[in-house]
């Protein structure tokens, strides 16, 4: 039994122990099978006050006075959204009150991909729109970062916001693992393309040799998408 840090009740929750996706993740780092299809076990709900987060039994101090105002009530009980979805927004709401603004974006761009689960297309959109806009209020974002933003924003229909923040990370000269993800995210905004795409499309083939640049970039601190194509070429 694990008992809720916000309000004390004890309930029985099953640990997540996640295996590695066998396959490779979208564009905006949606995990391949099998973790893909896990979504329904990556939180924990409390039955009680429906404080939700990966481990219930921790809890910012901030994160009772969220679980007990309005907002929070009426989001876990909004019949119009998916109840998984609820979960994924009840943990981003208390994230953005208590300041994780980039980790609430995360969790709201989680909530999308339920929705995409469940073709419900329109509260897709609303969501990644939501998730960009959480993470352009936190702190500045990094080329990884600006990648996700990029791409919850073409797989949204925002076309115009997505090519001019394209062309704005293409000028910065990125790392090159994001400037392939680039290269094919500004192909498929002028294609005005909003379908799901896997990593895997935006990186070429191993070379047996690779080339001095990626040697370069072996030697920097690892970024995800280094450590994704590093794993996926592997595969």
């Amino acid at each position: 039994m694990l008992r809720c840090a916000v309000c004390g009740t004890e309930s029985r929750q099953v640990p997540f122990r996640p295996h590695p996706p066998e396959q490779a993740p979208d564009l905006d780092l949606r995990p391949g099978q099998p973790l893909r299809s896990s979504m329904a076990r990556w939180l924990q709900q409390c039955p009680h006050c429906g404080y939700a987060a990966p481990d219930i039994g921790r809890a910012h101090p901030a994160a009772a006075e969220a679980v007990g105002a309005a907002p929070f009530r009426a989001l876990i009980v909004d019949s119009a959204h998916p109840p998984l979805a609820r979960r994924f927004l009840a943990w981003a709401h208390v994230l953005e009150e208590t300041g994780a603004l980039h980790a609430a974006a995360e969790a709201t761009l989680h909530a999308a991909w339920v929705a995409d689960d469940l073709g419900k297309s329109d509260l897709a959109v609303i969501w990644r729109q939501d998730a960009v806009a959480l993470w352009r209020s936190g702190p500045a974002l990094d080329p990884e970062q600006t990648v996700r933003v990029i791409d919850a924003l073409r797989r949204s229909g925002a076309w115009s916001d997505a090519a001019n923040t394209v062309e704005a990370l293409a000028a910065t000269n990125p790392p090159e693992v994001v400037a392939q993800v680039v290269a094919l995210e500004r192909r498929l905004i002028a294609a005005q393309d909003g379908d799901r795409h896997t990593l895997a499309s935006a990186l070429p083939p191993p070379a047996r040799r690779p080339h001095v640049a990626h040697q370069r970039i072996a030697r920097r601190p690892d970024g995800i998408w280094t450590r994704l194509m590093r794993m996926f070429r592997r595969s």
